[in-house]
């Protein structure tokens, strides 16, 4: 490879960087306002959690579209083409996550007729750990630091202990019929946010991977 051409590829991955932090940043803030909407029951601001998915979507769209030109023009190696697949998938996971933030909006528009909610339960601290989750992911994949991504997935098992304390919170909440409806919908809620925490963990699996090149699979992964 030549200077001229190292420096463009140097140049395009630079430019992945900046789409996954730009990525990152508008999932995260889509966890932060659903669950900023259903803890006051904004169904305006769980509205633009929804319209904004579509501006998520784009941008692992071009995300997608400019790694297969790397892949295409550039022909990276080694740890380069590791990259570039690694970001592949880190849009796929992020943009997912990004899909169950707009569940949880969903579940504040179906809410809105409903009685107030005096307690969301465990639902602050889940969505508290899974946005940290998230973010050590990708701070992990700037800085191609394995060793802050098997932390990460190591953080998975705590966000799956407060869920099974949701769960049983909400099963006994439901013993009174008046409170079936709502503890279901906060079930919901938790059920994703759990899920964004494995969604974390695929992104820590494959920071590990851009890094080493080895395969590291837990059981709380993702398809």
């Amino acid at each position: 490879m030549t200077f001229s051409s190292r420096t463009v590829l140097d140049q395009e991955l630079l430019s992945l960087r900046d789409n996954i932090i730009r990525l990152s940043s508008a999932a995260d803030e889509s966890i932060e306002r659903a669950m900023s909407a259903l803890q006051n029951r904004d169904v305006a601001l769980a509205h633009q959690v929804i319209v904004q998915d579509e501006v998520i979507n784009q941008i692992r769209f071009e995300l997608e579209e400019q790694a297969l030109r790397i892949l295409a023009t550039q022909a990276p190696a080694a740890s380069d083409l590791r990259m570039v697949i690694a970001v592949i998938h880190l849009a796929v996971e992020l943009e997912r996550i990004g899909d169950h933030a707009v569940g949880i909006a969903r579940l504040v528009e179906r809410m809105e007729d409903e009685d107030e909610i005096d307690t969301l339960h465990k639902l602050p601290k889940m969505a508290k750990r899974a946005r940290e989750m998230v973010q050590q992911g990708i701070e992990a994949f700037l800085q191609r630091n394995q060793h802050l991504a098997l932390d990460m997935i190591k953080r998975d098992d705590k966000i799956d202990r407060q869920y099974s304390k949701l769960f049983r919170e909400c099963l006994e909440e439901m013993k009174d019929d008046n409170y079936i409806r709502r503890a279901t919908f906060i079930l919901w809620a938790g059920h994703s946010l759990e899920r964004i925490g494995d969604r974390a963990t695929n992104i820590a699996e494959r920071v590990i991977f851009m890094c080493t090149g080895e395969f590291v699979e837990t059981p709380t992964s993702l398809d």
